[in-house]
This record gives structure tokens, sequence and C-alpha cells, in this order.
């Protein structure tokens, strides 16, 4: 079954998973500790269980690497899925809708396809690796913002270390934060928000791996701190920071976050 179509199969599953445990006492339990040292709540494991599933029994890939299970042999033949089954838990079982299911599939350390579905309203961001970026089938680009002054970005910064993130918070017309990475990088792709940056070093391959493909090939810019490609270990154990931008700001956000 084709990567993307059999994506859209375990969203509609997902989906009907998450609705009947986003803000419910039950999709709150903690399960165990997953991979990543983080509590793995009732809902992560329903959705993750479901999409392991759906993706051994296509074999999809030789290698899945997930926020709850951590990396597992899948038995296909060849590439890896990096699969966050409920990005923005916190935002589903406070009943804010805003959260998705993430998912990309990468062959020799390169991420070929991107899939994130808004769960919370249908959305569907997908990207093939040379083709462009859609929304709903529709292509979508980055924002065409020039100035830091003009512009809304997602910033997430360290308690511990507040400084960089108001040096550019001054500079910026607008900031969010709305919770869900994969989501907010997706909303850099169709020009929702200008720029997407994450100082908290904690942002894991199974948090941005579909959004920075869906990002770079709406015209936008993914990076570090110092404006150099990013690299994530295929694991859920180490975290980063990521810059994304429409491209035209990227160095301005690099310059102010020095």
């Amino acid at each position: 079954m084709e990567f993307l179509a059999c994506c859209a199969e375990m969203a509609r599953g997902v989906e009907e998973i998450v609705h009947d445990l986003a803000g419910s006492p039950e999709g709150k339990e903690i399960i165990r500790i997953g991979a990543a040292g983080t509590p793995t709540r009732r809902i992560d494991k329903a959705a993750e269980d479901f999409v392991a599933e759906t993706i051994t029994r296509h074999a999809l890939c030789r290698t899945l690497v997930s926020e709850e299970c951590g990396k597992k042999d899948i038995g296909g033949e060849r590439g890896t899925i990096f699969l966050d089954p409920v990005d923005g838990t916190h935002n589903a079982l406070s009943g804010i809708p805003f959260y998705a299911l993430s998912i990309a599939y990468a062959e020799e350390g390169t991420v070929r396809q991107g899939f994130v579905r808004d769960l919370a309203h249908g959305e569907t961001f997908t990207a093939e690796r040379g083709t462009g970026a859609f929304l709903d089938g529709k292509p979508i680009r980055v924002s065409r913002t020039g100035l830091l002054e003009e512009s809304a970005m997602s910033v997430y910064g360290r308690k511990f270390n507040p400084a960089p993130v108001l040096s550019l918070g001054q500079k910026i017309r607008r900031w969010r934060l709305l919770g869900a990475s994969a989501l907010e990088l997706c909303y850099v792709a169709s020009g929702r928000l200008d720029g997407f940056i994450d100082l908290r070093a904690t942002l894991r391959v199974t948090d941005a791996a579909a959004g920075m493909l869906i990002c770079e090939e709406a015209g936008g810019k993914v990076s570090d701190l110092e404006g150099r490609r990013i690299r994530f270990p295929d694991e859920v154990t180490v975290g980063k920071c990521l810059v994304a931008s429409n491209g035209t700001l990227h160095g301005k956000v690099i310059e102010y976050l020095r």
C-alpha cells in the first residue's frame, strides 16, 4: 500500500481513538514511562498501538522509531518510520483543540515523505521530497513576511535562560506558544506562522521529522541555532534545538538568538 495513503488510513483510526479519550480521565492514565523518558498516557499508548499494528501489517518499513516504544524492528525490506502518535498530548488531554498525528518515512538517513494530520480539525499536511508540500491535496507555500517587526512566530525557550527568547520576542510582532511542534512546523509551511523556534533542547526526531520536510518543501528553511543543517539521531532519547522560518527571516532570527 502506498505510504501516504496508508497514513491516511491510520489517521482515521487514530482520530476515532483520540475522540473517545481526549479530555477524559481515562485518557490521562499513566501506563508506563516511555522510551523518551516521559510518562506514556493511555491516549498515547492506544494511538501508538493502532499505528504500529498497521505499519507492521503492511510492512511499511524495516524500523519504527516512536515516541513511546522507542526503536523497534518491523520486518519490512527497508526504511525507517518516525512516529509521534499524539503530538500535543497535553493539549488533547486538556481539551485544547491543537494536537496531531505525525509520521515520516526515511531511507539512508534522508526523510522522503511526511504526513501530519490535525486530529482536532481534520486537516492533512503532506510532502514528498522534491515535489512540494500540500494541505488537503492543495499546494502550500511559506509566507512572504520580510520584517521581524511584522512577523508572527511560535517561540519556546528554556525557563532557566530566558534571555535569547526575550531578545527575539521584543523584535517580533506576535509571539505564539501553541503546544504541538509538528503542527507548528506545518503552520510555517502554510504561511500561518512566519517561524517556529524551539530553544529547549528537548525536540526529538519523532516530533520534527515530518514537519521539517513539509516546511522545507513549502519553501521554508530549517536549521540548528547556528543556521546549519540539523540532523537527528534515530532515537527518542536525544533532544535538540531548532529554528524554522519562511527562509527570508532566517538569518535575522539566528542573529538575534546569538
